[in-house]
């Protein structure tokens, strides 16, 4: 019964979200990768050097290559406009789902371990803005977002960072948020700067090599309006993931898993000749 309400309440939650994603990144991030492209194009129908290309990612998920694989047919992709939002509110929605479903096992172990104490929307919001800070704040400080045509250090390398720089800043909110001994207060920094103690993979040169003054300077303003639209795209995402789970958790898992932990409470014997 509570894994059917988690399920819908998550489903809820995801199409709010993900919804409101989707249209965030139309407005502030979508136009800036549109824009990135024509340049991208531009450069892959330039002779290219016989060496792979770096491959990069945008805050969308992965990039197409644009390097031709001698002869082999060239992958799908979403055409511009319609067709290329719609598989993109489906990613969101999916990517919203998945981390609803996190956000309400935190707030249900919240629940078990410190009571009822805090209401869900205060709870809610205080999970978000630990996933905020995990999942994009942490990470961007060490691995910025990039724009389709510039160069980048190895993908392998930048996913273990990333994946070291989340683990890290989650680990550290978990320490900060369930343990309560004062050594919380030590561990959680140490945990934080982790990831900037091993150094995120970055290339030695320049990431919009290749691209004549023109297109660089333009890439480069692109660029940094780039990182601020993802900024921007987030901060929506949490905010709105926080808001949609406290309600949700509030009206279909709150009262429900309140009952279950009270059935599963362990009974304590009351000792022979003591009236309870």
């Amino acid at each position: 019964m509570i894994f059917q309400r988690l399920i819908w309440a998550a489903l809820a939650a995801a199409l709010l979200v993900g919804s409101v994603q989707t249209g965030v990144q139309r407005w502030q991030a979508a136009p800036l990768i549109l824009s990135a492209e024509v340049y991208e194009d531009q450069k892959a129908e330039a002779p290219a050097p016989s060496e792979a290309l770096t491959a990069h990612t945008h805050a969308e998920g992965a990039a197409p290559e644009h390097a031709h694989d001698h002869g082999s047919a060239q992958e799908w992709a979403p055409e511009n406009g319609f067709e290329r939002t719609v598989w993109t509110w489906v990613a969101n929605v999916l990517h919203a789902f998945s981390m609803a479903l996190l956000v309400f096992a935190v707030m249900g172990l919240y629940l078990y371990r410190r009571g009822a104490a805090l209401a869900s929307l205060p709870l809610a919001g205080l999970v978000a803005a630990a996933g905020w800070l995990s999942f994009h704040f942490w990470p961007s400080l060490g691995l910025h977002a990039e724009i389709p045509g510039m160069d980048a250090a190895p993908l392998q390398a930048r996913q273990a960072w990333w994946m070291l720089a989340v683990g890290s800043a989650a680990l550290a909110c978990a320490v900060l948020g369930f343990a309560r001994a004062p050594w919380r207060w030590a561990v959680a920094p140490a945990l934080l700067a982790l990831p900037f103690a091993v150094g995120a993979p970055h290339l030695a040169g320049d990431a919009l090599g290749g691209f004549g003054p023109e297109a660089h300077a333009a890439l480069e303003q692109l660029g940094q309006q780039f990182v601020s639209a993802t900024h921007w795209v987030a901060l929506s995402f949490w905010v709105c993931m926080g808001v949609a789970c406290g309600l949700a958790f509030q009206r279909w898992l709150r009262p429900a898993l309140l009952a279950a932990f009270e059935q599963n409470k362990p009974v304590t014997a009351t000792p022979a000749g003591v009236n309870p």
